[in-house]
C-alpha cells in the first residue's frame, strides 16, 4: 500500500513506481500494489481512473509511467484491506485521522514504513509520526528518509536513502521491497534519529532560503547548513528516547538530505521569496503552492513550542530565529546576527 494525499502524491507515485516493479519480480510480495489516492477531478475525469487506465499520475508525476500492477484506489479502507505492508506518504498533520480510519482494517501482523517528514507535539513534548502510527495501529513501523527528490527518483537517477528501524529484520523486508540499482538503501537501527533528520532539515532549509533571498552567498549558506546540522544533532541527543549514533547523520538521511534540501526544494524556494517579496508564509503558500502547507515553517513552530516547554529556546538559536522570522515578525537580517553569535560547541 502507498498512501499519498495531495502534496505527497508526487513522492507517493515515485515510490509506487518502485514498489510496483519490485513486487512484480519478487515471489514473496503480492503482485498487486494498491495505492490510495485522494480523489479529485482532472480535465473532467477522476484522477484514479486516469491512473488506472493510462498508468500515469498526469497531475503530480507527469511523464513517468507507473507499472500496470499499481492500482489507484479512492477508498482508504478498501486500499488497506488485507495489506501486510503499509507505506505511509501523507502530510504529517493528517496521520492521526488516517490511522483512526484504517485501524481494525489491517492484519495484526502488518508492518509499516513511514516516509513522512514532520514531527508532532504531544502533551509531554516531542511526538514522532512513527510513534503515532505504532500507538494507534499496534504495528511495527520503520522510517525511510534521504536525499530523494521525487522526480529524480522517478527518472531512475541514482540516489541513496536510509531506512531507520527498531527491528532489523523488518527493516530489511522493506529494503527488499524498495531498493533498486539506482535507489540504494542503508538500514540502520536508529529509527528515531533518522526520522528527526527528515523533519529538522526542512527548518534549516528555510534558513538557507533566507540567505538566498538576502543574496548572502555560498559561504554564509554553508554556515547555515553546518550550524543547522549541529542543532539537529543536539536536538536528537536531547529528545530521542534511545542512544543517538552520530554516524547516522553521515547517512543519506542526514547530511546528504540536508544539503539537497538547502539547495533545492520548496522550503528554500518559498523562504527566498519571503525575503524578496515581503509577503507572509501563508500568502506565499497560496500563491506558489496552491495553498499546500510548507513543512519547514510548520516544523519550526512545533520545534519552538517543544523547546519553549523545556526552557531550551536559547540553546537552539538557528531553529528559534527561523520560527521568529516566519511567525513573529523578526527582521530576516537577524538570521545573520544568530550566525555571528552562535556557540562554537553545543
Amino acid at each position: 500500500l502507498i498512501s499519498p494525499l495531495k502534496e505527497c502524491l508526487m513522492w507517493g507515485s515515485a515510490i509506487a513506481k518502485i514498489v510496483g516493479k519490485n513486487a512484480e519480480k519478487a515471489e514473496k510480495f503480492s503482485k498487486t500494489v494498491k495505492m490510495w489516492v485522494f480523489e479529485e477531478m482532472v480535465n473532467g475525469r477522476k484522477l484514479t481512473d486516469i491512473i488506472n487506465q493510462e498508468h500515469e499520475n498526469i497531475k503530480y508525476l507527469p511523464g513517468y509511467k507507473l507499472p500496470k500492477n499499481v492500482v489507484a484506489v479512492p477508498d482508504l479502507k478498501e486500499a488497506v484491506d488485507g495489506a501486510d505492508l503499509l507505506v505511509f506518504v501523507v502530510p504529517h498533520q493528517f496521520i492521526r485521522k488516517l490511522c483512526d480510519t484504517i485501524t481494525g482494517h489491517v492484519p495484526q501482523k502488518a508492518l509499516g514504513i513511514s516516509l513522512i517528514k514532520g514531527i508532532d507535539e504531544g502533551p509531554e513534548g516531542l511526538k514522532l509520526i512513527s510513534d503515532i502510527i505504532r500507538e494507534k495501529m499496534k504495528i511495527d513501523v520503520s522510517v525511510l528518509m534521504g536525499a530523494n527528490i521525487a522526480n529524480e527518483v522517478a527518472a531512475e537517477q541514482f540516489c541513496e536513502t536510509t531506512i531507520g528501524t527498531k527491528n532489523l529484520q523488518n527493516g530489511y523486508i522493506f529494503k527488499e521491497l524498495l531498493q533498486t540499482s539506482n535507489f540504494r538503501i542503508t538500514v540502520v537501527e536508529d529509527a528515531d534519529t533518522v526520522e528527526l533528520c527528515g523533519a529538522l532539515k526542512n527548518v534549516v532549509a528555510v534558513g538557507a532560503g533566507f540567505c538566498d533571498g538576502m543574496q548572502c552567498g555560498d559561504n554564509t549558506k554553508a554556515a547555515v547548513i553546518r550550524l543547522g546540522l549541529m542543532e539537529m544533532i543536539a536536538f536528537a541527543k536531547l529528545f530521542c528516547k534511545g542512544v543517538v549514533s552520530t554516524t547516522t547523520f553521515l547517512e543519506s538521511c542526514g547530511v546528504a538530505d540536508l544539503i539537497t534540501t538547502c539547495y533545492g526544494g520548496r522550503n528554500r524556494k518559498v523562504a527566498e521569496a519571503f525575503v524578496k517579496t515581503g509577503k507572509t508564509i501563508e500568502a506565499l503558500e497560496m500563491e506558489m503552492l496552491n495553498g499546500q502547507k510548507l513543512q519547514g515553517p510548520q516544523t519550526s513552530g512545533e520545534v519552538h513550542h517543544i523547546l519553549k516547554q523545556k526552557q531550551m529556546v536559547d540553546r537552539f538559536p538557528l531553529f528559534s530565529a527561523v520560527y521568529q522570522i516566519c511567525y513573529e515578525g523578526k527582521p530576516v537580517k537577524e538570521l545573520l546576527t544568530c550566525l555571528q553569535s552562535h556557540p562554537e560547541h553545543m
